[in-house]
């Protein structure tokens, strides 16, 4: 009898439960432009080194290791830069990834121009209903929405 695969609403009976410690996504860029990509995220979006794993083939002698990857943290939250290697996830081709990371700040215009000035390229600027909205291609091919916080409101109606 051949095994189904379970379906979009399946009850919670018939799937055992699973939970996740966190959620980390990887940015992968054309090795070997990850200690480039990493000082590009920590001098932009003012990201913390968190780690670093350097590849194990490089040579002793070299003054800049080859990162094969570095866990950066950007308020409060995780994510990785890695290089390409053999038989890994292929580089990101601008214009087509679909993903978006979404940056909140009181100086959107500032966190704008630092990107800019970093390498990035301006996809969108303006103002939405809630205030200034802007959306940066980095270097890399990845997309980032940098808006101000929302504004809370003083009531909660229910």
């Amino acid at each position: 009898m051949a095994q189904q695969d379970p379906q979009n609403g399946a009850s919670e009976a018939t799937l055992p439960a699973v939970s996740f410690a966190a959620l980390k996504p990887h940015l992968f860029v054309e090795a070997p432009k990850a200690n480039v990509a990493v000082a590009f995220y920590k001098n932009v979006f003012g990201a913390e080194e968190v780690s670093r794993t350097l590849n194990p083939k490089r040579k002793a002698d070299q003054e800049i290791p080859h990162v094969l990857s570095a866990e950066l943290k950007i308020a409060g939250s995780l994510f990785l830069v890695a290089d390409t290697v053999d038989d890994s996830a292929t580089p990101v081709k601008s214009g087509g990834n679909g993903v978006v990371f979404a940056l909140e700040t009181d100086d959107v215009e500032g966190a704008i121009a630092k990107a800019v000035k970093g390498g990035a390229v301006v996809d969108i600027e303006g103002a939405s209903g809630e205030g200034r909205v802007g959306k940066v291609t980095d270097p890399y091919g990845y997309v980032w929405q940098i808006s101000a916080p929302l504004k809370k409101d003083a009531e909660v109606v229910a």
